[in-house]
Formats: structure tokens, C-alpha cells, sequence
């Protein structure tokens, strides 16, 4: 394991730093986040990704906006705060976390008797997130630990790991928990095109962590399911609808129905906060498409031909069919789902560990 573990969200001299994903493992660079817009320009531009770091950040995020926010009277703050937040929770439409922390950051602000106030119950709320993910990551880990095999082949899908979350990862994070309690399970992570979270990403933290794993494209899963190199699946999650479809990166789809097709166990691990039971089924969870360039582009050079149409879907859902078990920090959830994850979410909210 490593001795500095990857902490990519802090706050510092009153300022949000994030470590930008988008140049590395290139180079290790911090961003300097003090306005609204930049918060807002990093989770759209994929600086911050991974449906639990974006929350973090938004949390950050509402309290940078509230110090931009000046009014004579708390009731005209709250109204200038408003479309702020509305904006910092449209940044990107698919990762339920964002629009989770902004909402809470919203109540708490609602709370608070001055705007001043509100600034420190914000504050202190963004720090109790950060530490909340790491802690539940850490749940998430020894939940799904057991269900790693103890020397097959795990297959991984985009990134999963601390650099998704405030720290230690879910999907990645679960992996890691099984390594630590002696597991070796042969590790293989997809480049996921088009961004290349498990080439870029994945396989740093991976090396990072010191276990051995192999890299491979992501037309190439289905072959070594073939030849029964993969005994497990695990995935993260960006949305998970009240029946268990799950929206993730695009591809997991794909690798559900190979898996469910090959007989492997396919799992999907996750916090709590990133259930939407308010949603009721995947056709209900909005799919964020992104700009062509990311497909006909790479580090600014062009790969594709002048004039091709493109489609640039950036997650796909996964009916709750495909799914062996959901993985949370309340346990190990399996089909039928709804009612495991209404009370997960229930139990969540009321504090019950």
C-alpha cells in the first residue's frame, strides 16, 4: 500500500485545491478554486470526476458561493444564493451526488440565522462530506472485500478509485480492502476510451498502491471472459435508480451483458448517497452527452476524419438484471433491489451504521 494515500480534494487558506485528472498521470498539478465559475468550469471539464468527488467538490463549492453572496437581509441572501446553487448542481446531469450536496448545502444555508453563520455551518459541512466519503469508502472496502476472488482475475471499468472519491475509492476501494486482507486476485482495468480513466487513471493508482495489474483495451473484455480470465466484474456507480439500474460510465452495459452471458458475478459498488430512489427506473436518468472532440481528438491531436458525425454518450445504464449484487457502505445488497436499497437509504439518513 502506499505510504501518502491520494488525497485529490482539499481545502486550503480558505480555498478549494484539486488536483486536475485531466493532464494526469502526466504531472501532478494543482487547481486553485475561488470563484464560482471556476468550481463549476472544473466539474463540467472533468478536472474533478467520479460521481462522489464531484459531490465533495460541490459541497466546497456552496462555500464559495455563499462568501460571494452580499445582502442586507439573510431572506434577499437566500435569494441570491439560489440561482448560484441551481447552477453549481446543473454542472453535469448524471452523477446524483452533485445535486445531493448541493441540496444539502441549500437546507443547511436555510438554517442558519445570518449569512455569516451560514458560511461556517457550510464550511463545516463540506469538511464533515469529505471525511463521510472516506469513511464510508473505507465501509464500502470490508462490505465488498469477500466477494473478490481470493486468486482469480477481477475485471475494472474507468476509475474507481480515491482520485473518484475524497479518498480510498468504491469499486477500486473494494479491491483494495481485499488486498489488504491478503487477497491476489488478478487485476485487469479497461482504457475506457474516450477519456481513458482506467489507462490514465486506474492503472496509476493501481501501480500507486503496489498491485499488479494489466491494462487492456476495452473491445477486449468479452475475449478474456472466453478464456475464463475474469472471475468477477466490479464497477462504480453514478446514479443507481430505486429498482438497482445503474447508470455508469459508458461501457458497463456492454460488460454486464457479457458477464450475465459468461455466467460471472457482475458488481456494482457505490455510497448510499448515490441511490436515487426518487428516481424509479434507468429510463428516468438523464444520460449526459458530451462534446465530439473528446471522441475525434486526443491530447489535441486529431485521430478521426474531417466531417464525421459523432455520438458522445458519456454513461449507459444497466438494468438491475445484470447486476449480481450492489455494493454499499450498508452492506451487500442483491435482487430484488428496491427494498434493499430503500431501507439502505432510509438507515443512511437516520444514522444507523
Amino acid at each position: 500500500m502506499p505510504e501518502e494515500e491520494i488525497e485529490p480534494i482539499r481545502w486550503e487558506d480558505d480555498r478549494l485545491l484539486l488536483l486536475d485528472q485531466t493532464i494526469l498521470p502526466d504531472r501532478q498539478e494543482w487547481l486553485t478554486i475561488d470563484t464560482v465559475e471556476a468550481a463549476i468550469e472544473a466539474i463540467r471539464e472533468m478536472r474533478v470526476r467520479g460521481a462522489p468527488a464531484i459531490g465533495v467538490a460541490a459541497a466546497y463549492a456552496m462555500v464559495i458561493a455563499a462568501r460571494s453572496v452580499e445582502a442586507p437581509t439573510m431572506s434577499t441572501w437566500l435569494t441570491l444564493l439560489d440561482p448560484i446553487s441551481a447552477r453549481i448542481a446543473a454542472a453535469r446531469p448524471t452523477a446524483v451526488n452533485l445535486g445531493w450536496a448541493v441540496q444539502r448545502s441549500v437546507e443547511v444555508a436555510r438554517s442558519a440565522s445570518s449569512p455569516s453563520e451560514a458560511h461556517k455551518r457550510l464550511l463545516a459541512l463540506a469538511h464533515k462530506t469529505k471525511a463521510d466519503d472516506i469513511a464510508t469508502n473505507r465501509k464500502i472496502g470490508r462490505n465488498g472485500a469477500s466477494l473478490v476472488p481470493s486468486n482469480g482475475g477481477i475485471l475494472t471499468h474507468c476509475n474507481t478509485g480515491a482520485l473518484a472519491t475524497a479518498g480510498y475509492g468504491t469499486a477500486l476501494g473494494v479491491i483494495r480492502a481485499a488486498w489488504e486482507q491478503g487477497k491476489r486476485p488478478h487485476v485487469f482495468c479497461t482504457e475506457t476510451r474516450p477519456w481513458l480513466q482506467g489507462a490514465r487513471l486506474t492503472a496509476w493508482e493501481l501501480m500507486r498502491m503496489g498491485i499488479p495489474a494489466e491494462l487492456v483495451v476495452d473491445s477486449a473484455a468479452a475475449w478474456l471472459m472466453s478464456r475464463h480470465e475474469v472471475n468477477a466484474i466490479i464497477v462504480g456507480a453514478d446514479r443507481i435508480a430505486a429498482n438497482g439500474d445503474t447508470a455508469n460510465k459508458i461501457g458497463t452495459y456492454s460488460l454486464a451483458v457479457l458477464a450475465k452471458s459468461h455466467n460471472i458475478p457482475f458488481y456494482v459498488a457505490a455510497p448510499t448517497s448515490t441511490i436515487d430512489v426518487g428516481v424509479a427506473n434507468g429510463d428516468e436518468i438523464v444520460i449526459e452527452e458530451r462534446p465530439p472532440e473528446e471522441v475525434t481528438t486526443l491530447k489535441g491531436q486529431r485521430i478521426a476524419a474531417e466531417g464525421i458525425g459523432v455520438r458522445n454518450p458519456s454513461f449507459d445504464v444497466t438494468p438491475a438484471e445484470y447486476i449480481t449484487a450492489i455494493i454499499t457502505d450498508q452492506g451487500v445488497h442483491k435482487a430484488p433491489f428496491e427494498r434493499a436499497l430503500r431501507s439502505a437509504v432510509h438507515q443512511t439518513k437516520a444514522g444507523i451504521v
